[in-house]
């Protein structure tokens, strides 16, 4: 049996449900960042990123006078937590919803927490089956060390 820490983890406060990410390239102010820019500096493509803006994941990226994406520190923020969403195995309509509770402020607070507290408990459930996994791994590892060195004890 696998016993695992489920203790709710209490985070700082930051903006309306991101996360802290890497440090941003400019400070707040001077942080006008082009496509090509976010997609280095996330890792994510340009064409995720406009993807990403065209099924709602992205809202309200602005553009210059030339119509060209200007994301800020903000956008970086919200794009890190969308990869810790995807890393938890959320589908990509779920992150699309919850963008739009983002969206509709804080009267939706409790519905959003309710979508976090489920994908942890997915989260929790699912490290549980790894940590099973890895016991698996680590006993078969050990008994093929061991019997390779059974000849050598004979």
């Amino acid at each position: 049996m696998t016993v695992i820490d489920s203790t709710p983890v209490k985070s700082p406060p930051v903006g309306a449900c991101v996360s802290a990410g890497p440090a941003h390239p400019r400070p707040d102010g001077q942080d006008r960042y082009t496509i090509s820019e976010v997609a280095a500096f996330t890792g994510l493509s340009a064409h995720t990123l406009r993807w990403y803006e065209q099924i709602g994941l992205m809202p309200h990226v602005q553009r210059s006078h030339a119509g060209q994406r200007l994301f800020d520190n903000r956008d970086l923020d919200w794009l890190a937590f969308v990869g810790t969403l995807r890393l938890t195995g959320m589908p990509v309509a779920a992150m699309v919803r919850f963008a739009e509770l983002v969206r509709q402020g804080e009267d939706t607070f409790d519905e959003r927490q309710e979508v976090l507290e489920q994908t942890r408990r997915e989260v929790v459930a699912r490290v549980a089956e790894l940590q099973n996994t890895l016991a698996a791994l680590d006993y078969k590892i050990a008994f093929y060390a061991s019997a390779r060195l059974a000849p050598e004890r004979a």
